[in-house]
């Protein structure tokens, strides 16, 4: 058998095989789509094939005038947006004062965060729940993202500790060579470096909280304070039945998602791309 031929089949066995992968990927946004459309609200109206059983847009209507959808809608980018930014802010902060600094129990704090990585999140809910109790934090949003933020932490702080350790130190002692403070060597040396794990950060911390239900369910009480998640989840309860409605809102959820990666996949890369640093 020729190169040509053995080439030929092993391209072949490749593009079924990510044919394959594609279509078990899309296939559930697919019906996802269909279902946003098709007329009817309880499961059985759900299509086994995608859009044959007509088209309405019946769902985003009633998402926008029935219920309080831009509501929770706003009130999830509230705790996306302030948890993207505290975490960029205080994990970047913190990497740095590990990265660069020695101080009295460095190692053991270190430790420590890596260790509280070990234990799930929902382990400590009965102390969150007592400790916002205590602060007012309660069925508020700001308490929400003080939660979240404050998880972030330990496993944020050791990935970017990770990455500015990579960074060369002669950048920080020509900073100061040059009369920079260890502030202004942070946020005009450090941060530009570092912008690819922070990029990376940004994304991770902001999709993280979007479709989060857990943590909302235990601290959100009030139908003005309901997230995304909470809003979405009456529609698919034992007395609602609103499968395609449900997934009108789950296809509006993921929109702005794809209108940031379309807006800013050039500048996500040139950031990777740009992100080595040579001693």
């Amino acid at each position: 058998m020729s190169d040509v031929v053995v080439r030929r089949i092993n391209t072949a066995a490749v593009a079924i095989i990510f044919t394959v992968v594609a279509i078990a990927v899309l296939w559930p946004v697919v019906h996802l789509v269909s279902a946003a459309f098709t007329p009817g609200r309880s499961m059985a109206n759900m299509p086994v094939i995608p859009f044959s059983n007509g088209f309405t847009t019946e769902h985003f209507e009633y998402l926008f005038t029935q219920t309080d959808y831009l509501r929770w809608f706003g009130n999830t980018l509230i705790v996306a947006t302030a948890t993207c930014l505290g975490t960029l802010l205080f994990a970047s902060l913190g990497a740095y004062v590990f990265s660069r600094f020695r101080f009295t129990f460095k190692r053991p704090l270190l430790m420590g965060m890596l260790i509280l990585q070990v234990f799930p999140s929902f382990v400590g809910m009965v102390a969150i729940y007592v400790l916002l109790y205590r602060i007012g934090g309660l069925d508020t949003l700001w308490g929400l993202v003080l939660f979240y933020i404050a998880g972030n932490m330990p496993f944020m702080i050791w990935l970017v500790k990770s990455y500015v350790d990579g960074i060369p130190r002669s950048l920080d002692e020509a900073a100061r060579i040059d009369g920079a403070s260890n502030l202004r060597t942070y946020a005009q040396i450090i941060v530009p470096v570092a912008r690819p794990i922070l990029t990376f950060l940004a994304v991770t911390s902001f999709t993280a909280p979007w479709m989060d239900f857990i943590l909302p369910k235990l601290i959100l009480r009030s139908p003005e304070r309901q997230t995304l998640a909470l809003g979405l989840f009456s529609f698919v309860t034992d007395k609602n039945n609103f499968f395609t409605t449900f997934a009108a809102g789950g296809l509006l959820v993921a929109v702005p998602f794809v209108i940031f990666f379309i807006a800013t996949q050039k500048s996500l890369i040139a950031s990777l791309a740009g992100g080595a640093v040579k001693e």
